[in-house]
Parts: C-alpha cells; structure tokens; sequence
C-alpha cells in the first residue's frame, strides 16, 4: 500500500494545474496509432499511453498497472489462517476476494474478446472460477487452504492473458457498444474500466479485512 501522502498531495495539486492547460493531440496519437516512445526506466506512475498498445487501450492498461502492485503487496507475506480468516458468517475471506479478482479478470476477458455471452461461459473456465466469481456461502466453503502464492499466481496468470489480448486490439475496438449490455449501452472501455474499479472496491475490503484479523496492528491505515 502506498504511504507516502505528501508526495499525492503534491500529485494532485499539480494534476489540478495540469488540468487548466489545454491538450494539443499529438499526430502520433491518432487512433489506432501503436505508441512506440521508448519508455524510460519507470513508467509506473505515468498514466497514458504505453508501448505496444493503441493510445487509449495503452491509457487503460496503465491505469490497470498502477493499482495492481497494491493487490499483490497486500497478499504478500500472509499465512494460509490469514487468507482464510473470516470476520463474520456474511463476510468474505481475503483469499476468496483475491481468487474472485482474478475470476473478474478471466471472466471479462472471455466476455470481451472472445465475445461468449455472460454466463455461457466454457465448462472448464466454469469450474475453474465460477464460485469465485459469485462467492457467497459456497465460496466461504470452498475457498480455503491456499497459500498467497495460490492466489498471485492466478492474478498473475488472468492478467497476462489479458494484457496479451489487449496488445491485439485498437482504440476502434475499445470503443465498441454493446448495446445489449445489462448496465445500457456500455463500450469496452467502460466494462475493462469496471474492471479496474472492481479491484480498487475490494482492495478496500482486503485492507480492512488486514486490519480486524487477530494480532493486527492498531493505528495503522490497514
């Protein structure tokens, strides 16, 4: 988890700024357009178009890198009784919110670019993340007795598929309408953005979750 406040405050001020500036596109962003910079060292904290995907997928994938560290650092370092603590017959485990993000990416990934309607999913993409997808009491059964690695390897392993695939689409792609989606009319762009807002909604979980398990540090920000 990110600690250092002053340095997003100072972030925000000067995206503050940055707002009130007007934005002259650049030909070399056109849609379509592959960004080919070569990248500097660390991008991580650079939201925008990356090399090797259109401008806005690339927008979007950056968007998806930043906040993923912070799901893997908060599963890090945590025993299999700490995946699996349950602070209430209703609530999820940390582990079942982490198999469930990973389910989220898998699921969307077949939706999107395979184009299967939802819920007519493969039998063995069923099986393998159906009950994280929908959690619930048959999650907080089934969802037990694995290790973080467990689980990092399964977010790591949905979200290279994905970043795979998104390499292979174009902004033309990503702002395609479904009109028949159950939201309203919804574009790529919106459902992989859900995505990403789904992982920061449950981040949230998992860090509460980190701060009412047994021998959990008080104070902190968890």
């Amino acid at each position: 988890m990110y600690q250092n406040t002053g340095n997003r405050r100072h972030f925000l001020k000067v995206s503050a700024i940055a707002a009130s500036i007007p934005f002259v596109p650049s030909s070399g962003f056109a849609a379509g357009h592959v960004y080919d910079r070569s990248a500097p060292a660390d991008e991580s904290n650079i939201i925008g178009p990356k090399p090797g995907y259109s401008p806005q997928v690339g927008t979007l994938v950056s968007m998806m890198a930043w906040l993923r560290p912070q799901v893997i650092g908060a599963a890090k370092g945590l025993t299999v009784e700490q995946l699996d603590f349950l602070l209430d017959d209703k609530a999820n485990t940390i582990g079942a919110l982490l198999y469930h993000l990973a389910a989220t990416d898998a699921f969307y990934h077949e939706h999107t670019f395979k184009g299967i309607e939802w819920d007519k999913w493969d039998k063995a993409v069923k099986d393998k993340f159906e009950v994280a997808m929908e959690l619930g009491d048959n999650g907080r059964k089934q969802i037990k007795g694995n290790n973080a690695d467990f689980y990092i390897h399964l977010l790591e392993e949905t979200r290279s598929n994905t970043l795979a695939e998104f390499k292979k689409r174009d902004d033309q792609w990503l702002m395609t309408v479904d009109q028949k989606w159950y939201w309203g009319p919804t574009n790529n762009y919106c459902k992989w953005f859900h995505v990403c807002e789904h992982e920061s909604h449950h981040l949230g979980q998992i860090n509460f979750l980190k701060g009412r398990m047994p021998g959990a540090k008080q104070g902190g920000n968890g």
